[in-house]
């Protein structure tokens, strides 16, 4: 008995993890000592060696999971483990990439089910913890207080913020008794805290597309578990579930289809893979190879798309971000947002402005060291320098230099660019365009391509008839048919005439065929919008039947009076359905009251021409339809409708002219169908298409002659997607689609070399997946200097399968009847669905850009002015010309309304006509610096011209010598100047008033001047910007209103100004009006040498 507990407790022993030797030698001892006592005790001990040896793995490792691999598992519980993880760990590891080329058994046995009783719930149990519940990823939130804080990680605000801060230091230890010294750290945080509320409002729509996906996810899934029926969460669903699904609901996972349990089983993805119609689902069909394209794999059903017709079973292969929209979801995730070129120069001019304001700050402080002592001596009113002293002069200096920051930043560009992009929204908002990025309106102006998804975007996403053909005796008799949506208006024409069902009795057969050999239909919305219900293809051939009438409706009244008379005037018998192999479906249809009907077909041309045997012609006769004949019609609509300019989808209309019984029993058997379709008598043929938008090819012109490349990404079919691209002029008429028309599976087997290559060519992609239209648009965006070609893109789409691309490009841009998923990850969205308001929007962005760059010329130059200003004055040792508030005042609010008036400047004519700019232009080149900083310095030097004027010329003023004012800090009590003054006049607010009246009024007649960069202002007066004059007469009234208030004079230390002192400001202001016309003129010999 104790071997056999010594020998039990060495098996129990190996299966822990011992940490230490010293564990080892305790385990070994306390083992031998087991020998030595009862029973009892051998349990007791070995226990003790059990929990110290894990108590210490404990404390050197803590615990962590260590996953098992499958094999392992396997082996470790043998044939006694496999039920019980049957369908859990047994899941084959290559069952999802492998189901389409697998037959249905195959499946099934990798997925370790029977269909018949499905999982058991320990089974999935065991399986979520392995793959997950059947939820969306998403991303975590950031908190609004990160956000908020993120705003303030910019160099140019941790200047502002150290001003600040600076501020309410002085404010707390070195105010003087008269001042208010909380006022400045009050204005410059207000500031900060407005501009970081305007960053986080547009950051709040970033996560609106991910949200937007969880809607596609169906909340319940009817679930075989245990041999019974169950509805369940559809975030239940675990990899091997067996699923029931039916007509109408959505698909809740990626489904192998494994019985179909009706004849035909179709299902609406395009959101998913951009194809126009239905598609049909199988599951006997095998993929011919592992990497085949999502449109291809006819026996997956994929999650979030509708089940439009039929009821099948499918196994579950896929959940959460495994499944082809997770994966969307997860690309959503990953995708960073875009900087726009805007932003980027404003950043990089950020970064440049601050490392120069640091060193001016710098020298400005340096430079007054040997200076330090006198003023703090002037300060404190001590007659010995001490450390005392000497801080106090170094305080105020410091205080000077933190002024010079404040003058040399901004603050207002920020808002100004703010304003002036929403106020561009506005305008793109009366063009149909929703702007839901503000950033997004400058980018448009450098878009170099667009990537447009077709389905949708360039076309209706409506199928419709565009060709009815009908046989005549000689030859055949071809009719168009207007309209390119749901809406039934439009003519049936042949040679340009209307015809109707009145005019060729085959047309009235055709008619009723349209009608009642369907299972679709239209409704008119209250908001009189035209919908389908049901099948696109179906709901097609129900407004054919409108547009075609029927000979007896004329009465009939209502929406639809076409579809209403056959509706009164047959009930249908039996159906048909459709399957793969007869690619057909008909109707049994008789009078109300009658047993024996006429049975009414349609199907694939091919096949249906083939079952008959004669051809109702176009004078009403009948005539037989030979096996040449049949050859012959298939080739010509095979050469003239389903290839070639058209490449539409033709459908065969037949009739059985004989009566059959509904009681006949080959209608109750699908083995037999065909044989009931049979000896047809052929009535016509229709040719539908998802016709492009009528706008669209003006758009696209419209975009080539401004420079603009278009591309389209699309997951439909080639022969399709490149007969719409020769429809709307992407591809020229008679232009070989080689080397610009590419698939998804071409570009996933290119090297990056040869995809670089591609890209700048290629004119079409399609048959594309959502990873590949991101792929598409990444490279495209992708630097110069990395071997890319540095384009900005933009990208258009409506659905799901969009999103990705949407958010990776520079700016995406959604239909507005496209999907909420595709709307939230664009920047941009087309209320109308017209691709024209897109080109509205690019001149709209070349405009705001050119009057971007006006205000952010007007501003610069100022502040350059308020550098010069202060640095100037510090030189030449002046008291304090400007102070920190006064700064303020003019950056923000009376700089403020002419430079968002100048978002108002007309377009240069021919805007459109210049190519795109390049993304990495610079926003100031050298000549524009040049031009900032003569402006710059004449600014300042007249700013402090106006405070030595009156401390040294004005009559009424002190009349002292320049040297006097220079020594202002030695100034000794008694001293007496011109007019009564004493040293108090160096603390005096009217000097500082005049300098600042002198800057305003500067600023206002240099904004004048920015009304064109190059063009004289007797060519394009300033009034051709009327908001730009109101803006200027606002914002000199309220500095003449500053002037004039009481508590003014305490925040901005400002006086009101005499007569006298106006026309001086006036006289010393003028003359930038004539400086910049000079500039203006050297700008315009620049540019004409330039462009010869």
């Amino acid at each position: 008995g104790q071997g056999n507990l010594v020998s039990s407790a060495s098996r129990v022993s190996v299966t822990f993890v011992v940490k230490s030797s010293h564990c080892s030698r305790l385990a070994a001892v306390m083992l031998s000592t087991c020998r030595r006592y009862k029973r009892l005790t051998w349990l007791v001990a070995v226990c003790c060696v059990m929990s110290l040896t894990a108590v210490e793995a404990l404390f050197k490792e803590p615990l962590r999971p260590m996953p098992l691999s499958r094999n392992i598992l396997t082996k470790k519980l043998g044939r006694g483990g496999d039920s019980q993880l049957r369908g859990g760990s047994q899941i084959h590891p290559d069952m999802a990439a492998t189901a389409h080329v697998k037959s249905v058994q195959e499946v099934l046995d990798m997925c370790a089910v029977d269909p018949k009783v499905g999982l058991s719930e320990q089974e999935v149990l065991s399986r979520r913890e392995i793959f997950g519940w059947n939820k969306m990823p998403s991303k975590e939130r950031i908190p609004l207080w990160k956000r908020f804080v993120a705003q303030f990680d910019d160099k140019m605000v941790h200047i502002l913020l150290a001003a600040a801060g600076i501020s309410i230091f002085f404010s707390f230890f070195d105010a003087q008794p008269d001042e208010h010294p909380f006022v400045e750290p009050a204005v410059i945080l207000s500031i900060l805290i407005l501009n970081a509320c305007i960053g986080v409002w547009q950051e709040s729509n970033a996560e609106a597309a991910i949200d937007a996906l969880q809607s596609y996810n169906p909340d319940q899934a009817k679930v075989l578990r245990e041999g019974k029926t169950r509805l369940v969460d559809a975030a239940e669903l675990v990899p091997g579930d067996v699923v029931e699904v039916a007509v109408g609901d959505k698909v809740p996972a990626d489904m192998r289809v494994i019985e179909m349990q009706s004849t035909a089983l179709k299902v609406e993805q395009a959101a998913l893979t951009g194809e126009a119609a239905s598609v049909n689902k199988n599951p006997s069909f095998l993929s011919p190879s592992l990497d085949d394209e999502l449109a291809q794999k006819e026996n997956i059903m994929f999650a979030a798309t509708d089940l439009v017709y039929g009821k099948c079973q499918g196994i579950v292969i896929k959940t959460g971000s495994q499944t082809e929209i997770g994966k969307i979801a997860q690309a959503l995730t990953e995708t960073e947002d875009q900087d726009s070129p805007l932003k980027e120069k404003l950043d990089q001019f950020g970064e440049l402005l601050t490392d120069v304001i640091k060193w001016i700050c710098l020298a400005c402080w340096l430079v007054n060291v040997p200076q330090f002592s006198a003023k703090g001596l002037m300060l404190t009113g001590l007659r010995e320098v001490t450390w005392r002293v000497w801080l106090k002069g170094a305080m105020h200096f410091f205080k000077i230099a933190v002024v010079l920051a404040v003058a040399a930043i901004p603050e207002g560009l920020p808002a100004v660019v703010t304003t002036c992009l929403a106020l561009g929204t506005g305008r793109m908002a009366r063009r149909n365009a929703l702007v839901r990025h503000l950033p997004a309106v400058e980018t448009l102006g450098c878009t170099s391509i667009i990537c447009s998804d077709k389905t949708g975007t360039l076309t209706t996403n409506q199928m419709s008839v565009q060709r009815v053909l009908v046989l005549e005796k000689e030859g055949y008799l071809e009719l168009e048919v207007e309209g390119i949506t749901y809406s039934p208006a439009g003519r049936v024409l042949l040679n340009n005439k209307s015809v109707t069902a009145d005019d060729y009795s085959p047309l009235n057969e055709l008619s009723k065929i349209s009608s009642l050999c369907n299972q679709a239909g239209i409704v008119k919305t209250q908001t009189g919008v035209w919908e389908r219900i049901g099948e696109s293809t179906e709901a097609a051939l129900k407004v054919l039947s409108e547009k075609l009438g029927a000979q007896g409706a004329q009465g009939m009244q209502g929406d639809t009076p076409v579809n209403d008379y056959w509706s009164s005037k047959y009930v249908k018998l039996a159906t048909l359905e459709f399957n793969r192999e007869r690619k057909s479906m008909s109707v049994l249809v008789a009078s109300p009251g009658e047993d024996k009907g006429t049975l009414l077909v349609k199907g694939a041309t091919e096949m249906v021409v083939s079952r008959c045997s004669k051809v109702r012609l176009a004078d009403g006769s009948t005539a037989n339809l030979s096996s040449e004949d049949k050859k012959k019609l298939i080739k010509f609509v095979e050469d003239h409708y389903a290839s070639g300019h058209l490449a539409l989808r033709c459908l065969a209309h037949a009739v059985l002219d004989r009566k059959l019984s509904a009681s006949d029993p080959r209608l109750q058997d699908p083995s037999r169908f065909e044989e009931v379709e049979s000896d047809l008598t052929l009535v016509g043929l229709t040719g539908i298409l998802d016709p492009p938008r009528e706008e669209v090819k003006g758009a696209i012109q419209a975009c080539k002659r401004a420079g603009i490349r278009v591309m389209v990404i699309t997951g439909d079919n080639p022969k399709t997607a490149e007969t719409i691209c020769r429809m709307i002029g992407v591809l020229e008429e008679g232009e070989e689609a080689e080397g610009k028309s590419f698939t998804g599976k071409q570009w996933s087997a290119m090297t990056l070399e040869q995809r670089r290559k591609a890209i700048r060519t290629a004119k079409l992609f399609s048959r594309t997946e959502p990873m590949h239209k991101k792929d598409i648009v990444d490279l495209l965006q992708e630097p110069v200097e990395e071997g890319g070609p540095g384009e900005t893109a933009a990208m258009t789409g409506d659905g799901v399968n969009d999103a990705p691309a949407l958010k990776a490009a520079s700016i995406g841009v959604a239909m507005g009847s496209g999907t909420s998923v595709a709307q939230g990850a664009a920047k941009m969205v087309l209320a109308d669905d017209n691709f024209i308001s897109i080109v509205g929007a690019v001149e709209e962005g070349r405009a705001i850009y050119a009057n971007t760059k006006a205000f952010i010329r007007y501003l610069i130059s100022s502040n350059i002015g308020e550098v010069v200003c202060v640095f100037l004055s510090v030189l030449l040792g002046l008291p304090e010309v400007l102070s920190p508030v006064s700064l303020l005042w003019v950056n923000l609010v009376t700089d403020g309304l002419p430079a968002t008036a100048l978002s108002f400047n007309p377009a240069e004519p021919g805007i459109m006509s210049l190519p795109p700019r390049r993304r990495d232009e610079q926003l100031v080149d050298g000549w524009m610096l040049t031009r900032y900083l003569v402006t710059g310095v004449y600014v300042g030097v007249a700013t402090v011209w106006g405070y030595v004027w009156w401390m040294c010329v004005n009559p009424q003023g002190p009349l002292m010598s320049f040297r006097q004012l220079r020594g202002n800090m030695q100034c000794m009590p008694g001293t007496k100047f011109a007019n009564g003054y004493g040293c108090e006049v160096f603390h005096d607010k009217r000097p500082g008033t005049l300098a600042l009246s002198i800057l305003v009024t500067i600023e206002m007649f240099n904004a004048l001047n920015a009304v064109t960069e190059s063009k004289s202002l007797l060519s394009l007066p300033p009034w051709a910007n009327p908001w730009l004059v109101l803006a200027v007469t606002g914002s000199f009234l309220q500095h003449i209103l500053v002037l004039s208030w009481p508590a003014a004079e305490m925040i901005f230390h400002v006086k009101r100004l005499t007569r006298k002192e106006w026309n001086c400001v006036l006289l010393v202001s003028a003359p930038i009006i004539l400086l910049d016309e000079v500039m203006k003129f050297f700008t315009r010999l620049r540019d004409a040498r330039k462009a010869a």
